[in-house]
């Protein structure tokens, strides 16, 4: 990748000419073959999936499955190089460049056009599906153009990297069980892990809304899962397009696999609408909405004692409840709907007419077993009866409204260095308590947003409001933060200085009742806050400073000597660790993560150091690591921020073959 230079050999057929592309997965280079003929293009992938053994036989395996698929709009794979670190795939040369590159130039396309090409897309998926492969990364960067953009092209669309698809990303598979690009992931990979042909019909459905607003549907802010999150609980923002055109995108769009339509089937109802709206304009590009509709679910209703129905009333559907009674529950959304129903009326009995006295006999149903349970029955509720009144007392009082009062209280350190402390104090008359939040930091800077959890008095299931002093707050959105805490606040724009503090401060309407009431509501606070940042179930990447648990030293089995060794720094989340979204990758190209900012004051707060004996070479800034010499068995130590005593797995450095 880094080393391969204009003239280099590819294996024993190729040279490389020139780079023409980059992405993810490795650099685009144009080859030719030594025994002359056209040009072709080589996928160059990154080294690390050359030095994974089961990743290479895969990809040996399915070698003639990937030749194997011809199709007009498919790119087709002519050749696969196994060549010590480097692994490439050689397809076709396409020089018309990709729909990606063409939204970057026009922003949005007339309905017509973008029908068109997304009906070839879909004949393309359609072969491939026939064939038992599934693309499961469609995009505009993986559609490529036979020739450059004009209004009104047709029959110019190529699909590249079903096999970068089907194989390169088992390895995400099993370590995370996400496999794609989450603006395009259907909702069934984070639902229930599978994936299918359908999950190609909704990223083309996802593309094609990109394609008329010039972004996709759901796009906004937040991590990678909350993005992917999204496509599972909210609906795509309306487009100002022609019913027709926008029932096609929702059959596409359809959160049930089960409901989408086949590609053929799909292919042929956008050609139909494309000569239908040929005189459409483009739309301007969409802008995001303020906020996402939630999917409509059926809301469970869970109701009460029946009632009664009142004299002459006639039954409605509800059990025993009259129709003028029936609540509206209005359209049904995502919550538990509890509403509560009228008792029945306690209506007097009628009384008896006297019973006539007894004549001195004992009547024959008296029997001496029938007065035992009689007697023992009496003794039973008069035992009932004292225990309430000795339980209750004669003047048992509610419970007293709280005096003033203040407390505090000490978190444990987390791993990634911050210790939290808060201290309370309460206003009887206000009935408000004031709560100072502390934020310290040990060796490394540290940044925020920060998770505080502020629940309401208790037995009160409201979250009650907050005014903060000072300080960039927004109430927790689990939509964008993949965490589910309805009390919680995101505290931003927080920077505590290493072995420095900072404090948050925040006024609290709640009013306290009984003895200690300060104290444990502040308790509650802290554990509230404990358990949302340490919940396994927790998604995403939001929250760093508090939710990060270690960090994990990755590189690969085996390198070459001489050449930089690469090197991942992978997050560990309550959950497990999270490879999709590295902490930092060496050597490093791009901007420094928020997360690595965030727990470590970006690059400054990372360093490498061999542990190899001399074998490895450290660069003066402690960020790019070569390796110098051969050795069957190395380690790599690293320190990243607070967290200072880590290393890599063992992996061993070999000659150029």
């Amino acid at each position: 990748m880094a080393n391969v230079q204009p003239g280099d050999a590819l294996g024993a057929s190729y040279r490389f000419i020139e780079p023409i592309g980059s992405g993810a997965v490795g650099e685009v280079w144009r080859v030719g073959a030594l025994s002359g003929g056209v040009d072709l293009a080589a996928k160059v992938l990154r080294p690390e999936h050359a030095h994974d053994p089961a990743l290479v036989e895969r990809f040996v395996k399915e070698r003639s499955v990937l030749l194997g698929l011809r199709h007009p709009n498919i790119v087709a794979v002519r050749d696969l190089v196994v060549e010590g670190e480097r692994l490439a795939i050689l397809m076709d040369l396409v020089a018309g460049g990709s729909l990606r590159d063409l939204l970057e130039e026009r922003h949005t396309l007339p309905a017509a056009d973008a029908l068109v090409l997304c009906a070839e897309v879909l004949d393309a998926l359609a072969y491939a599906h026939t064939r038992n492969t599934a693309h499961r990364d469609i995009k505009p960067d993986n559609v490529l153009l036979a020739e450059p953009w004009k209004p009104g092209l047709a029959s110019a669309v190529r699909v590249s990297d079903f096999g970068i698809a089907s194989v390169v990303h088992e390895r995400a598979r099993h370590t995370t069980g996400l496999v794609g690009t989450p603006a395009y992931m259907p909702p069934e990979l984070l639902s229930s892990g599978e994936v299918g042909p359908a999950a190609d019909l909704y990223a083309t459905g996802i593309m094609l809304y990109e394609l008329l607003a010039g972004r996709t549907p759901f796009a906004g802010t937040g991590t990678d899962f909350t993005l992917a999150y999204r496509h599972v609980t909210t609906m795509p923002p309306r487009l100002a397009v022609p019913e027709a055109v926008w029932e096609a995108l929702e059959s596409l769009l359809d959160k049930d696999p089960r409901q989408r339509p086949g590609a053929p089937e799909a292919a042929a109802l956008l050609r139909r609408l494309s000569a239908r709206f040929a005189d459409l304009s483009a739309l301007p590009v969409a802008t995001g909405p303020e906020a996402f509709e939630p999917l409509q679910r059926p809301a469970t209703v869970l109701r009460g004692a029946a009632a009664q129905p009142e004299p002459g009333a006639q039954a409605g559907p509800g059990i025993g409840v009259p129709n003028s009674e029936i609540p509206d529950l209005g359209p049904a959304g995502q919550h538990t709907v509890v509403r509560s129903m009228p008792r029945p009326e306690q209506r007097p009995r009628p009384q008896s007419a006297p019973a006539p006295r007894s004549s001195g006999r004992r009547p024959a149903w008296l029997t001496g077993k029938a007065i035992a349970l009689i007697a023992a029955g009496l003794v039973a509720a008069s035992a009932i009866v004292v225990g309430a009144v000795a339980l209750a007392g004669p003047d048992a009082p509610a419970a007293a409204p709280a005096p003033d009062a203040t407390a505090s209280q000490q978190d444990a350190p987390l791993p990634s260095g911050l210790s939290v402390s808060r201290s309370a104090q309460y206003d009887a008359q206000a009935k408000e308590v004031r709560l100072t939040i502390t934020y310290a930091a040990q060796k490394a800077p540290l940044a925020g947003p920060f998770l505080e959890v502020l629940p309401g008095a208790a037995g009160s299931a409201a979250c009650p409001p907050a005014t903060w002093e000072k300080i960039e707050v927004t109430r927790n959105q689990p939509s964008l933060t993949g965490i589910s805490e309805a009390c919680g606040w995101s505290l931003s724009g927080i920077a505590v200085p290493a072995k420095g503090s900072v404090e948050a401060s925040a006024r609290i309407p709640v009013e306290l009742t009984g003895e200690d009431a300060l104290g444990k509501w502040l308790q509650g606070a802290a554990a509230a806050t404990t358990a949302a940042v340490s919940d396994p179930e927790a998604g995403g990447s939001e929250y760093p400073v508090q939710r990060l648990r270690d960090i994990l030293v990755t590189t690969p089995a085996r390198t070459v000597s001489q050449t930089a060794l690469p090197v991942t720094l992978v997050p560990v989340w309550p959950g497990g660790p999270d490879v999709l979204n590295p902490l930092y990758a060496s050597p490093s190209t791009g901007k420094a993560s928020a997360m690595l900012a965030a727990v470590a004051g970006g690059e400054e707060g990372v360093r490498f150091s061999d542990g190899c004996s001399g074998s490895l070479a450290v660069s003066a800034d402690g960020l790019v690591v070569t390796a110098l010499s051969v050795s069957p068995s190395c380690i790599l130590r690293a320190g990243v921020g607070n967290f200072t005593d880590l290393a890599s797995d063992p992996f061993s450095i070999t000659t150029r073959e």
